[in-house]
């Protein structure tokens, strides 16, 4: 029987959006995984970005509250899981804050009155990679492993929204080897030494003083060559943007020549679990990685 949850998918994975192709590919792992993502009805932003923007606390509490009011309402016995490192940051920040004042959640579900809803808080907010570590575990994606990416020397470059202030259970804040684990898992060569695995990529900086967030991302890159990657693989949708989108830029100012894949993980299990590319949307990549393509065509 499939596993099922309720799936708060977040505005960056919408068709012709930049974290499209994490969608599909979490879409062809929970089939490979028989795992069921229920998409919670008409979901708004999380407030990810605006929501600091001087609307306030309370407005910026209601938007994700209202998300998981709607989960409650629509698939009240299941969790509620985002792909999106964003999304589940603020999702769970507003539901612990809720659940820990009194005054706040009253307030919130004053406001959602007027859209006749209300926030109870009683299921779990989790990141998709909470759900493949502590439902599936380790062993079991290992079983299901078709094509091993031997030859693979991977860069597991985590961020800083599935890292702080909450993180993934049981792991590191400084060092967390989760995605270490899920590459050796794989049959890839995890890069467990890689300085850069929590390094910031500058978030949101990156428009407003582009010349600091390049300064940030050429480090992590830089990083990943110096430990003999041949790609970097995140869970966060804005980490992979701001990795790989601006990287003919940072060649440009620095005089450098990077070419590193920026690739989800997810991507790399529906390759290692008999997936073909498009199942994985390696298309969806700027910059390919011909050797993750060579497995996948295999």
């Amino acid at each position: 029987m499939a596993k099922e949850y309720s799936y708060y998918p977040g505005c960056s994975s919408q068709k012709g959006a930049s974290s499209s192709n994490l969608e599909k590919s979490v879409e062809t792992l929970c089939e490979e995984l028989d795992i069921k993502l229920n998409p919670i009805p008409d979901w708004n932003c999380c407030g990810a970005s605006i929501g600091y923007a001087g609307g306030g606390e309370l407005p910026r509490m209601t938007l994700s509250a209202r998300n998981i009011a709607l989960s409650e309402k629509h698939h009240p016995d299941q969790d509620i899981v985002a792909t999106c490192a964003a999304c589940w940051l603020n999702t769970r920040e507003v539901n612990e804050r809720l659940n820990h004042n009194p005054r706040l959640k009253e307030e919130t579900n004053i406001a959602l009155q007027a859209v006749k809803l209300e926030f109870s808080g009683k299921k779990k907010v989790r990141h998709m990679v909470e759900v493949l570590i502590e439902d599936v575990g380790y062993d079991a994606l290992a079983q299901k492993v078709k094509k091993p990416l031997e030859g693979l020397k991977i860069a597991g470059y985590v961020g800083c929204q599935t890292n702080r202030p909450f993180g993934i259970d049981g792991e590191s804040f400084e060092n967390p080897m989760y995605l270490d684990k899920m590459v050796e898992t794989l049959g890839a060569e995890p890069l467990t030494k890689y300085e850069k695995k929590v390094a910031c990529c500058s978030g949101a900086l990156m428009f407003s003083e582009p010349e600091k967030g390049q300064a940030l991302v050429k480090d992590i890159i830089e990083s990943a060559y110096d430990n003999g990657a041949n790609m970097i693989v995140t869970p966060c949708p804005l980490c992979q943007a701001n990795v790989e989108i601006y990287q003919d830029e940072i060649n440009a100012r620095y005089k450098t020549n990077f070419d590193m894949p920026v690739m989800y993980y997810s991507q790399l299990m529906d390759v290692a679990f008999g997936r073909n590319a498009k199942d994985a949307a390696l298309d969806g990549n700027i910059i390919h990685s011909k050797k993750l393509r060579e497995i996948a065509d295999k």
